[in-house]
């Protein structure tokens, strides 16, 4: 059994530090690296793609809002006409920069609330899908599992992969729990472990509620911002490799 396991990585901004990208990337399979406008900068980009190339990582492109104040997880009110725009703008400026290491792109996954939204409003979801597919049909894009951005990524014919969370709680409807919300991030590993490990062999995840969701892991997702991100990275992999 292979599963990718993914990371939302390269969030630092100038001088302000988030998560231990350096470490994470030695447990992971995919890095999916911010682009500039929810957090990075081009030197924060440029250092994370060179540690992902070290680390045989396969590098995605994480696109957001413009919305640096808000880590992007703030919903902003954009058409999905210039949605389009602003995700083809970031997959080509990460792209610029590992091409320029000699790497290749291999993946888009949205972030935050512009995920979240694309996960339930189809035409966000097809202008996403449009902006990956117009920049290179054979870059794979990442949605929630069960959701409207992978019907559009599936509609106009590029590679999805359904993605599923290690470190967030769900909603009987298959949503994340919002972070407004107690018990949306999980900062218990044992939890954590449970999870990811139901979700592989059973294609199951409980809501908050306890009513059993359908769910199929391509890839497994954790946050790099979260506090624990290491020690989940390394516990679960453990976890996996036991299967």
């Amino acid at each position: 059994m292979k599963i990718d396991l993914n990371c939302d990585l390269g969030e630092s901004f100038g001088s302000y530090l988030k998560g231990n990208d350096e470490e994470i990337l030695k447990k992971i399979t995919s890095a999916n690296i911010a682009c500039g406008f929810h957090a990075g900068d081009p030197h924060i980009m440029l250092k994370t793609v060179q540690m992902a190339l070290r680390n045989s990582v396969k590098i995605g492109a994480h696109p957001g809002y413009p919305d640096l104040q808000g880590f992007g997880r703030r919903h902003m009110e954009i058409p999905p006409k210039e949605i389009y725009s602003l995700v083809l703008y970031q997959i080509g400026s990460l792209h610029a920069i590992v091409k320029a290491q000699g790497g290749e792109l291999s993946h888009v996954k949205p972030h935050g609330a512009l995920y979240n939204r694309a996960a339930k409003e189809l035409e966000t979801a097809r202008a996403i899908a449009k902006a990956v597919h117009d920049f290179d049909s054979s870059l794979t894009l990442f949605g929630l599992a069960n959701s409207c951005l992978l019907a559009a990524g599936e509609e106009i014919g590029i590679p999805t992969a359904s993605e599923v969370f290690a470190d967030r709680t769900y909603q009987r409807d298959g949503s994340l729990t919002p972070r407004s919300q107690e018990g949306a991030v999980i900062l218990d590993e044992q939890q954590a472990i449970d999870q990811v490990i139901r979700m592989v062999k059973e294609h199951k995840v409980a809501s908050t509620d306890g009513i059993d969701i359908e769910i199929i892991p391509d890839t497994i997702c954790l946050h790099g911002d979260n506090e624990r991100a290491l020690m989940f990275a390394e516990k679960i992999t453990a976890a996996l490799n036991d299967l």
